[in-house]
Parts: C-alpha cells; structure tokens; sequence
C-alpha cells in the first residue's frame, strides 16, 4: 500500500499516539467524536480508499486487508486501535483482538449500548452488504437478549456516493435514501442504527426522511466513546492533540472530500 506522509513517520514512531482505521472515509466520523472526547491525544487515521468500498469483498479480503493495517500500526508504535469500520469490526474481530495491541471496534459497544435501552419497538439496521449477509448485529443483538424486531437492508449506494465525494444535499443522495430506508419506515422502527461509520456523513439526509421521531444510534460514536474508555482504563491517555490522516488511494482526493468532512482543511 502506498501511505502519505511517509517523511513523517520517524517523528511519530517517537511520539505516543492511537490508531483509527476504516476501509475510506467512514472513519473520520469516529475521529471527530473521539477528538471531542479526548482533544488532547495524538491520532493517525488511515483509510483504505484505494481498496473502498470493502462492503461487496469477500470475508477472507476484508480480514487480509485489516490484518495488513493493523501490522501498519504496529510498526509505527500505535499504543492502541480503534476499527472505525462496522463491516471490519463484523468480519475480523478476531483479527483485531489478536493483533497484540490494545483494541476497540464499533460493534461490541453498539449492541450494547442497544440492550442496554430495554426498548421494545422495530429496530432498523443499516450497512454494508458484507455486514447485513454476515448477521453480526442480529446475532450480537440475540445473543445479548434483545428480542425486538429487526429490519436489516444492506445500502451499497451509500459508500460509493461518500467516497465520492457527493454531499448529503444531493439529489442522488436524498434518491438513495428513499430507496433503502423506505423498508425501516414502513416497519414502523423508532430507532436506527448506522451499522456503517460512512452513513453518520449523511445523516441529515436520513433524518430528514425518516422524521425527528426516529432515534439515530451512532456506530462511529460507540465506537470512540469504547477507545477513549480504553484509553483510560489502562492509564494510556495523553499526547499533544496531533492529528495524521494517511490514505492508501489519491492524496489530494482524499484531502479534498476528507476536508469538507471534517469542515476544515487538512
């Protein structure tokens, strides 16, 4: 893979800082939250653009390519990882958990923030393909004993429109939208959870088709709201609030959608 900023990376194997990762620009929405909940740590953010969107890849690539980041991470001194990516964290946690650094991902603190509400009205889940064909939420979500209704529908379009750099207030956005989620508001779900850490980039599009009567649960959230509690746990925490953002696909591309993303240049 080719990674930006190589010249940096002396001054950051000697520098503490976490890992966060996804398969392209997903994960910025997990950088965002964890950067308002711990400003002053260091981050390198890595998206896989080259090799985006991982939802229509078989089980066996996605798990090759995570295995191929995390070693990254291990090599430039990470002292922690997030999986900023649902359709990572539902078809190579193990890969994760075993990469011989301290580890979160955005499905375990998902489902059980879900159980946790004891709710019992229709549920809908959103994410990628590879996601919604493994059954990781479902089967979280049953085997935490949650016995709610649940509307899963796979959403392909959303990713490639994202990586494309097209904004929520697209038309072709507002399109995808109504196409997948029709499902979820006919179900009569009173809450959705953005199984994708792409799909918080359009979120607004998704409220406003679904109505401010629908709750909207964050994986991207959950899952930095798990490193920072990490972080802490382990007395990890610190650093000087820098942020690295590395890409395996087009430099300037990255740094133009990723900069209208994070609203700010970077």
């Amino acid at each position: 893979m080719n990674y930006t900023h190589r010249e940096k990376e002396r001054r950051y194997v000697q520098m503490e800082f976490v890992g966060i990762f996804d398969s392209g620009f997903g994960g910025l929405t997990s950088v965002m939250e964890f950067r308002r909940l711990m400003p002053e740590e260091n981050i390198i953010f890595f998206g896989d653009n080259a090799r985006a969107p991982y939802g229509a890849r078989s089980r066996e690539e996605i798990r090759a390519f995570t295995a191929e980041i995390l070693e990254l991470f291990r090599a430039l001194g990470a002292k922690a990882v997030l999986a900023a990516c649902g359709t990572i964290s539902l078809n190579a946690g193990d890969v994760i958990k075993g990469c011989g650094l301290p580890s979160a991902n955005v499905l375990s603190p998902t489902v059980e923030l879900i159980a946790a509400s004891k709710e019992e009205t229709p549920l809908g889940i959103i994410a990628t393909e590879a996601s919604v064909r493994s059954r990781g939420y479902e089967l979280e979500l049953k085997r935490l004993g949650v016995e709610r209704e649940l509307v899963s529908v796979p959403c392909p379009d959303f990713v490639t429109l994202i990586e494309a750099g097209v904004p929520c207030q697209d038309e072709r956005v507002k399109q995808a939208v109504e196409k997948y989620l029709l499902p979820i508001k006919e179900a009569g779900c009173t809450s959705l959870l953005l199984g994708c850490t792409h799909y918080g980039i359009i979120e607004p599009a998704i409220r406003e088709f679904l109505g401010e009567g629908v709750g909207i649960i964050s994986a991207a959230g959950c899952g930095a709201s798990a490193l920072a509690e990490l972080l802490k746990e382990q007395g990890l925490a610190g650093g000087e609030g820098i942020t690295e953002y590395r890409t395996s696909g087009n430099i300037e591309e990255f740094r133009r959608i990723a900069s209208k993303i994070l609203g700010y240049s970077i």
